[in-house]
């Protein structure tokens, strides 16, 4: 019995750990990117009512992402309060976060939801979100942001 356990120690010591993973962090950006939403202006939405790209001349940092404005003014709104602008789940698919999962959330597929932007993969995905949108919204809010870790 004592070989037995002797070679499980061994093994266990040699043998190279599992790798470790991190969850996601709590703003999508595109692989190899740090630009929050596809780099466009999350204040647009609310002050355009449309998307609108941002400048790298009207940048900040927030959560670790880097967030792209169209103009001076919507900088600095966006820095006065940017949990007022910036897209629900961390612009991360509000869908597919309802469905207990993260996915790209996509600047061109989004509406604007009791004052709060929300973005979607897809338009075809965005079609099937808009059939229930409260549901996957109080959804969305039970797994955000457990959501990430999975």
């Amino acid at each position: 019995m004592k070989p037995l356990i002797l070679a499980m120690a061994l093994i266990a010591c040699v043998a190279p750990a599992a790798p470790a993973f991190a969850a996601k962090p709590p703003v999508y950006t595109a692989p190899l990117s740090d630009v929050a939403a596809g780099g466009y202006d999350v204040v647009a939405y609310f002050t355009q009512g449309a998307p609108a790209k941002g400048d790298k001349a009207f940048s900040t940092t927030w959560k670790g992402a880097t967030w792209q404005f169209a103009s001076a003014g919507n900088l600095a709104k966006f820095k006065a309060n940017p949990a007022a602008y910036a897209p629900q789940y961390g612009g991360y698919c509000a869908w597919a976060v309802a469905q207990g999962y993260t996915a790209k959330g996509d600047p061109r597929n989004w509406k604007i939801v009791g004052g709060k932007l929300y973005l979607n993969y897809n338009a075809d995905v965005q079609s099937k979100w808009n059939k229930d949108i409260p549901g996957f919204i109080a959804r969305g809010d039970r797994s955000w942001p457990s959501v990430l870790g999975r």
